[in-house]
């Protein structure tokens, strides 16, 4: 269970990514400052800091922690699980940490796509996370599928796998469908990526 300061925390976050968003759509990404963001959050601009390091950190706040909660499911796969059923159970918990998270919004993901896909140097910054994240997911799944996949082959999958979801999502999310049928768009892909991936191992 989330204890108080936890949630105070998550409160605080959620409002200067809210902040950050409305600014940067209403005054441009280049033009919206560090101080402008918390004064319209309500907190001081060292309060900030606690939370991110720059203004484009706010557009890629949840990053780490979706991250992390996927190699951790990796790390503790179930006995026998296939890579398959792995990789099917990954994007299922990812759709779920979305929907659940409570300092999430599923409203804003248009907006947020929108101005990093306007944005060269944020396109730049998502694309060295994407990667970031996508070597490190092929890592562990060559760890724990050591018997089965090499380093190329876990790249591969991840690779293909990645590729299908994202892509899905973001022709989901512009075309306004609902969670249920962003979720079905997303299984669909995975459907998509696992047919080629069965093959391994």
């Amino acid at each position: 269970m989330v204890g108080l300061r936890e949630r105070k925390k998550q409160r605080t976050r959620r409002a200067l990514v809210e902040a950050a968003l409305r600014l940067f759509e209403e005054k441009g990404f280049e033009d919206t400052t560090l101080a402008e963001i918390a004064a319209e959050a309500e907190v001081s601009t060292r309060t900030f800091f606690s939370y991110f390091a720059g203004k484009d950190d706010v557009l890629f706040y949840d990053v780490d922690s979706r991250l992390e909660r996927t190699l951790d499911l990796i790390a503790h796969r179930e006995p026998g699980e296939s890579l398959a059923a792995l990789l099917i159970r990954m994007v299922k918990s990812s759709f779920e940490w979305t929907v659940n998270d409570g300092d999430f919004d599923l409203l804003m993901a248009p907006q947020r796509i929108g101005l990093i896909m306007s944005e060269p140097a944020l396109q730049a910054r998502a694309l060295h996370l994407l990667f970031d994240s996508q070597l490190r997911v092929a890592e562990a799944l060559h760890r724990n599928y050591s018997d089965e996949l090499d380093e190329i082959e876990a790249a591969a999958a991840v690779g293909a796998l990645v590729g299908a979801t994202k892509l899905a999502a973001m022709v989901s999310i512009t075309r306004g469908d609902s969670m249920e049928q962003m979720g079905a768009a997303l299984i669909r892909a995975v459907e998509i990526a696992v047919g080629g991936i069965g093959s391994l191992g």
